[in-house]
């Protein structure tokens, strides 16, 4: 992913989380004369959606990302394959106290053009941008566009984290793909530790 939006500038790049929002984003697309890029999810042609009754009008809108779960605690903030996985996530970590708040980003490109996740951030305190390229790729990407351009650092009680994908390519196989690649686990277990940091009292170490 980071070839892309580092490759492919001037561009509109979609990262749909579901095959709705794809269709939402297909057509917004073609409402438009940009040229744009958008990256289907894999998972998403398993996953049975309800059909909108309005599939052929509704739209989503580019650089527009959407709050999936209120939180108060920690941002996540996630697109396209790994949005599902930090939903399961945030279900183990609300098991412990943990309020995350989710946001999908919906578009790397343009990138949060209304301050989303600076809204956010304000409230949590602590971020960590997830998804499943390699480290130092579109996490950091997100990172960057959030603590540097917007500012997000002067709202920071605790350092910011990536959670990428390892720094291989991903294994063939499901058990591969499971390893390579963030879960809900590996999520859980950062997460935890990020608000560890902050209150050890109240989050202890994890046998």
């Amino acid at each position: 992913m980071a070839g892309i939006i580092n490759l492919l500038r001037g561009m509109v790049v979609c990262v749909p989380r579901n095959m709705t929002q794809a269709a939402g984003m297909y057509n917004t697309l073609l409402k438009g004369d940009d040229p744009a890029l958008l990256i289907e999810v894999l998972n998403g042609y398993r996953v049975k959606e309800k059909l909108p009754s309005n599939i052929s009008e509704f739209t989503v809108p580019l650089g527009v990302p959407e709050v999936l779960r209120a939180g108060e605690n920690v941002t996540l903030v996630t697109y396209g394959a790994t949005t599902r996985i930090v939903m399961e996530a945030a279900d183990l970590l609300a098991s412990v106290g943990i309020s995350a708040e989710i946001i999908d980003v919906q578009t790397l490109l343009p990138f949060d053009t209304r301050g989303v996740i600076l809204q956010s951030l304000k409230k949590t305190n602590r971020i960590a941008f997830i998804d499943e390229d390699v480290p130092g790729g579109a996490s950091a990407y997100m990172l960057r566009q959030v603590i540097e351009r917007d500012h997000g650092y002067e709202w920071l009680d605790s350092e910011p984290r990536t959670i990428s994908g390892k720094e291989h390519r991903p294994a063939y196989g499901s058990d591969g793909d499971y390893w390579s690649k963030p879960n809900r686990e590996t999520i859980f277990a950062a997460v935890y530790e990020l608000m560890r940091e902050t209150n050890p009292r109240m989050y202890p170490p994890r046998l």
